[in-house]
């Protein structure tokens, strides 16, 4: 079974880690630009605290500008957060993803690719085209060449991603929602069972789990 991060999205510091210590030693977590606008580093690391010191932590920051600012942000981001992997949009160029990779000593960088949130019609209007899978795999190709250690994409492509890219490039999915539950604002999903067939590295799952009744025995049922 892939690996799993737990999408912590709230900016309720006493309830991120209230969570994240419940999931102690079941899964991951992932925080992203929500808390972090909220609580900066400093709430990152109370939440990293209560995870417990084998948690893999993901700041997903998804940044994106000019490349020297791109790296400021990256050094800053690692020197008081030390996350395990963090994030910039592809779309931001080959230049841009260099500049994170060289600042981000040894924290891995995630190219996101396509959010998991558009579909065709809003890749079209936005002037990316129709396709998904022919932009993810541009994107994905470009962070390759710039060093990146992994990519974000949807679970509709981890199947091409795994053929075209080489091994040691992780796949991080998000989208992924178990068989009869809510899609949510993701348009692109999957059940954790088929990504994980697909060749998904890792796993991105939040409401799933947060908004559970029982937020541990869901985490759990997802992990194989």
């Amino acid at each position: 079974m892939s690996k799993i991060f737990c999408a912590i999205d709230t900016p309720d510091l006493v309830a991120a880690e209230k969570l994240a210590s419940s999931l102690q030693c079941v899964v991951d977590i992932k925080l992203g630009l929500e808390f972090f606008a909220a609580h900066g580093a400093a709430g990152v690391q109370k939440v990293r605290a209560a995870a417990g010191a084998k948690a893999k932590l993901f700041l997903d920051l998804k940044l994106h500008d000019i490349p020297n600012t791109v790296a400021g942000a990256v050094r800053a981001a690692v020197a008081g957060c030390a996350p395990d992997f963090l994030t910039v949009h592809a779309s931001g160029g080959r230049e841009m993803m260099c500049a994170a990779v060289e600042a981000a000593a040894k924290t891995k960088i995630l190219a996101v690719t396509v959010l998991t949130s558009l579909d065709a019609d809003e890749l079209s209007a936005v002037g990316q085209g129709a396709d998904a899978q022919e932009q993810v795999l541009r994107l994905a190709r470009l962070a390759v060449e710039a060093g990146a250690g992994g990519i974000v994409c949807s679970p509709r492509e981890i199947a091409l991603l795994r053929k075209e890219l080489p091994r040691e490039i992780l796949l991080v999915v998000p989208g992924i929602r178990p068989a009869g539950s809510k899609a949510g604002d993701q348009k692109r999903i999957m059940t954790p069972a088929e990504a994980t067939a697909a060749g998904a590295d890792y796993l991105v799952i939040g409401r799933p789990i947060t908004q559970a009744d029982d937020p541990v025995a869901a985490a759990r049922s997802m992990c194989g």
